[in-house]
């Protein structure tokens, strides 16, 4: 139960970064998802980094 709220926090960065590059693709008119995946791959590493960082200072 302690780690249902990380789990939700990752999930929230990831959506959010992957919304946003979605959202740079459509506005952009890009031919690839280039702003979706770059964005996507960016907020996992954001992600992991919070999660991490909260495991570490957790006793």
């Amino acid at each position: 139960m302690k780690y249902s709220g990380m789990v939700f926090q990752m999930g929230i960065i990831i959506l959010i970064g992957t919304w946003g590059g979605k959202k740079l693709d459509e506005r952009l008119q890009t031919s690839k998802p280039y702003f979706t995946v770059g964005l996507a791959l960016l907020s996992i590493v954001v992600a992991l980094y919070v999660v991490l960082k909260d495991l570490i200072r957790r006793p």
